[in-house]
């Protein structure tokens, strides 16, 4: 599912348009969608992040992995809440694989405000299902 169709006033607008500039490496237009003061999160609590510049920091060197990608397997939302499933690939330090991620993300006057990552377990391109070790 790709939810490119959602209204440019809901919360999944900026959701959709931060996922499709992490998509095309867009540092720049992938930083447009976030707060001043976001803040990024490991589920349910661990702070990574705050404000513009350590989210920036934090994306610069995924975004020159060359098979970096995330596919939008669902999308709900409540409110100014987007929930969004993942299976991104990413290019691990023991090769090409993929992760499943739950992003969960607070909205707020059209910028993301807050985010929350819940990751599985990497696996590797051709080990199927078996996680990463």
């Amino acid at each position: 599912m790709n939810d490119t169709n959602a209204a440019a006033d809901s919360p999944e607008f900026p959701v959709q348009q931060q996922l499709d500039a992490y998509n095309a490496r867009d540092i720049d237009a992938f930083m447009k969608w976030w707060a001043d003061d976001c803040e990024y999160y490991e589920f349910p609590s661990r702070l990574l992040a705050r404000g513009t510049a350590q989210v920036r920091e934090r994306h610069v060197a995924r975004f020159r992995e060359p098979d970096l990608f995330g596919e939008l397997v669902h999308r709900a939302s409540i409110g100014n809440t987007v929930i969004d499933q993942e299976r991104v690939t990413r290019t691990f330090a023991e090769g090409v694989g993929e992760v499943d991620v739950f992003a969960i993300y607070e909205v707020v006057d059209g910028k993301i405000a807050k985010a929350w990552f819940r990751m599985g377990a990497p696996r590797l391109a051709g080990r199927g299902s078996e996680p990463m070790r």
